[in-house]
């Protein structure tokens, strides 16, 4: 089977080569607007995208993993099936993307 999102997030995986890994648009998935920005943030940091869906073993082999909505940004999850990723914290990756996001909320409530 595949990961594909969650009952109202989407879910993403960072390899151990720094590439984002989400799954592609299709009808079968939520087309999240977090989701949307969150694509556009890694874009403009040059951060390699990958669409397409992942396995269970992807993300259990994934130094980071986190899932977007609305109501949590990018959220950091650092435990898979019992199964511990990286240091058990959330990662840099994850954590830059977070704060980037909410620079971009806190610019357009400015504007």
């Amino acid at each position: 089977g595949y990961i594909t999102e969650g009952s109202s997030n989407n879910a993403f995986i960072v390899t151990k080569d720094g590439k984002l890994i989400t799954r592609d648009l299709s009808n079968s998935i939520l087309h999240g607007i977090t989701r949307r920005s969150i694509l556009e943030i890694a874009r403009r940091e040059n951060i390699e995208i990958e669409e397409r869906a992942f396995t269970p073993e992807e993300a259990y082999e994934a130094v980071e993993a986190f899932s977007t909505s609305a109501s949590s940004f990018a959220m950091p999850v650092v435990k898979i099936d019992d199964r511990i990723l990286s240091n058990g914290g959330p990662g840099e990756l994850t954590t830059k993307i977070r704060k980037l996001y909410i620079e971009m909320l806190l610019e357009s409530v400015a504007d």
